[in-house]
């Protein structure tokens, strides 16, 4: 750790940043009131397969959404942390698009409180995969930044190149949740040299949003044929209908 003499001449050269706005905030990978207050962090009664808010005050044991209901996921349990809408859109986009890769770190700490008490000690936390293609335009797997910094903050081992994508699939932005699903059909596999880490193990799935599940349903499925354990998913934003 730099003297503190060194940390107070850098704090005043670089101030620390809003992440949002660029505002002065107290401490670097924060939000100004402002920003905070237009971000949606998700709490209280979730649904226990993707996270996405419910009404109603908890009362029911293992709580689903109607989506959650109507197509039931192969993994055990999901969380997210934020809605994808105002501020938390924006540095999803940054994060994804922008180059904004310090966005990943409180992104983690994010998921990691919206997960608490939900990750077994030894499950091993992997990212969904980008197609070499796309990982060589974008220069960076937003998601694996996401898993890295969230094994940091958890203590889990992980594995950035545990899955893989074997087919370039087109952008699934505007396609039906049906359509999805059809286009990741045995897209993702377990990398070969990689499957003796999940034999019986559980895995921690990490993505940057939950849109239909079809993404994080093809790596459960693929994680589950190669013989893992039960899988979980965290993602940093779920897209939901407004209330």
């Amino acid at each position: 750790m730099p003297p503190r003499g060194l940390q107070t001449a850098v704090s005043l050269i670089y101030p620390p940043r809003c992440l949002g706005c660029g505002g002065l905030v107290d401490a670097d990978f924060g939000l100004c009131g402002t920003c905070w207050r237009d971000t949606g962090f998700i709490g209280g009664t979730v649904c226990d397969a993707c996270g996405v808010p419910l009404p109603g005050g908890g009362d029911v044991a293992s709580p689903h959404c109607d989506a959650c209901l109507a197509t039931p996921r192969p993994w055990a349990q999901g969380r997210t942390a934020l809605l994808y809408r105002d501020m938390g859109r924006r540095l999803v986009l940054a994060l994804k698009h922008g180059d904004r890769q310090e966005i990943a770190r409180p992104g983690a700490r994010w998921m990691a409180q919206a997960a608490q008490g939900l990750l077994p000690e030894t499950a091993l936390i992997a990212p969904v995969p980008l197609h070499w293609r796309r990982l060589l335009k974008r220069r960076y797997n937003q998601s694996a930044l996401l898993a890295k910094a969230l094994s940091a903050e958890t203590g889990h081992s992980w594995c950035p190149d545990l899955l893989q994508r074997v087919r370039h699939t087109p952008s699934l932005d505007g396609l039906g949740r049906a359509e999805r699903y059809s286009v990741l059909q045995e897209a993702i596999t377990v990398h070969p040299r990689r499957r003796h880490r999940i034999i019986m193990r559980p895995v921690i799935l990490v993505d940057d949003v939950f849109t239909s599940g079809a993404t994080l349903t093809a790596c459960t499925e693929a994680c589950l044929a190669a013989g893992s354990g039960p899988v979980f998913v965290l993602a940093l934003a779920r897209v939901a209908k407004e209330t």
